[in-house]
């Protein structure tokens, strides 16, 4: 008998069975989908996905899995249908452009129930065979223990790619943040840490350096990074971002700026310099269109009296902070962009507009949009919408929201797929879901990240963060990162910004 082993966190669970498992010969039909978790009823899927293990989420003694297409068949068993990985890529190869039947089959006192079949539907369009998040626990003051990690989304497997407490000591501690990659080209990326022994740390083509992207001339370092598609260039912006509680909103925290900036990053010459400065806009979020003539970008118009300090002021006033999202032309040869112009007002709908994200074709612009404020992660109203660039329409994606939190999202190269976050499961932890995106920009019910045990989000207490995909792994090892980030940083030269 085959068997699946379960991780040492999850030992208590029984092994689940796939081969010498049969359907129950009498049972009682019922003409409701079966409930089971994750949600995989009626979803469409990668060619290429790991296998989608799912439990039932009602009380059940056992329950039988039969997957089948075009007189295959695959049978699993015991607490949770976990198929085994090779017949799932057989039967995936040959289902793609169909769809996979599933007919589940629970027992309860001894009595069987049949629920009625759904089917998952096969792609053939691909997906990028990695990811990368950040994992970090819904703690709001110990936040050393967080983690960038890389997971193949054509199996289980999931490593780290530097893991925070490698730099930090009992007295002092580091943070960690905003991992992104140049096309999705793992071999070249950068991230943050910040405070004890901080700063930019940048990958490429097989070399590490530490920048401190402080100066006197700018806001402060590097935040929200976007790397030009070809050339060695990010913009970044550059934030005082503060934080607060609230004592009564379901939204339990508030993160805002109450200054912020854009700023761009040249990696060949190490010069930093001014885009946008404007002390009464608040620009975050920049963004390249794939062609890279475009920089896409958020800003919120904010004034401050005088006389009154200004983070308080923001905190005040949180609810009339209004994003709207930009567009600045770039000329790679020059190396100078254009005035800004407008792409959504969201202010005119009494919304704010963040996260602006170009699909690979340059046809959609996919963002968040929530009631105020920049930090939507954290509030329950945030939704995806999607603009056709070609034919200016714009909407929310009903298809893919849900009652709860969605935030970051990105698209895979192929641009038929997009992982985003969201807390629909429970309200308190992020996971990642992805969506099918067809050429229309329709997308199909998301499903949640695999795991080879489905209860695994169930007990895994964090929260996924910045979900972004890659052509492949990191292959630096978190030690590499960790040494560098002991070295002194590279000061960056400030460079003023020619204008057209």
């Amino acid at each position: 008998m085959k068997t699946t082993l379960i991780p040492l966190l999850f030992a208590a669970l029984a092994l689940t069975a796939c081969t010498g498992v049969k359907v129950p010969e009498q049972y009682t039909k019922s003409e409701k989908l079966p409930p089971i978790y994750p949600d995989y009823r009626e979803v469409t899927i990668p060619v290429n996905i790991a296998p989608l293990a799912f439990e039932m989420d009602a009380p059940a003694e056992e329950m039988v899995a039969r997957f089948s297409y075009d007189g295959m068949e695959m049978l699993c068993g015991g607490d949770a249908a976990r198929p085994d990985m090779d017949e799932w890529r057989e039967m995936t190869e040959k289902a793609k452009g169909k769809a996979i039947q599933v007919e589940v089959f629970a027992r309860n006192n001894g009595e069987w129930t049949a629920y009625k079949p759904f089917s998952i539907h096969v792609s053939p369009d691909s997906i990028d065979p990695y990811i990368s998040y950040r994992l970090i626990s819904p703690s709001y003051v110990a936040y050393e223990e967080l983690t960038i990690n890389q997971r193949c989304l054509e199996n289980y497997d999931e490593s780290v790619i530097y893991d925070n407490m490698l730099c930090g000591t009992e007295d002092d501690g580091q943070c960690i943040n905003c991992h992104n990659y140049q096309m999705y080209n793992p071999q070249r990326m950068q991230f943050h840490a910040r405070q004890y022994m901080g700063g930019t740390v940048i990958a490429y083509d097989g070399k590490l350096r530490k920048i401190n992207m402080r100066n006197d001339s700018i806001l402060s370092a590097g935040v929200y990074p976007t790397w030009h598609p070809w050339l060695p260039y990010i913009v970044y912006s550059t934030n005082k971002t503060e934080q607060v509680f609230h004592t009564r909103d379901l939204n339990k925290i508030e993160v805002f700026d109450e200054a912020s900036d854009l700023i761009a990053y040249n990696l060949e010459t190490n010069e930093v310099t001014n885009l946008e400065n404007d002390p009464e806009e608040f620009e975050v979020f920049p963004f390249w269109a794939p062609d890279g003539k475009t920089l896409y970008y958020c800003s919120a118009h904010f004034e401050f009296p005088d006389t009154i300090d200004h983070s308080l002021q923001v905190i005040h006033r949180a609810k009339e902070v209004k994003y709207n999202i930009y567009k600045k032309d770039f000329d790679s040869n020059t190396m100078r962009f254009g005035p800004r112009q407008l792409v959504f007002n969201a202010d005119s709908l009494d919304m704010s507009a963040t996260l602006p994200r170009i699909s690979p074709d340059g046809r959609f612009l996919m963002f968040t949009l929530g009631a105020y404020g920049c930090f939507h992660i954290w509030h329950r109203d945030a939704d995806l919408w999607l603009i056709d660039l070609l034919t200016g329409q714009k909407r929310a994606m009903e298809e893919i929201n849900s009652d709860n939190t969605e935030s970051y999202h990105t698209w895979s190269s192929n641009g038929r797929w997009v992982v985003f976050s969201s807390r629909r499961d429970d309200g308190g932890y992020t996971r990642p879901f992805i969506a099918h995106i067809d050429k229309d920009g329709k997308g199909a019910k998301p499903f949640e990240l695999p795991q080879e045990n489905p209860d695994y989000h169930r007990q895994f207490l964090k929260s996924y963060n910045i979900p972004e995909f890659m052509k492949g792994p990191v292959t630096f090892k978190p030690q590499d990162f960790a040494d560098i980030l002991k070295t002194e940083a590279e000061p960056v030269k400030y460079k003023p910004l020619q204008r057209p």
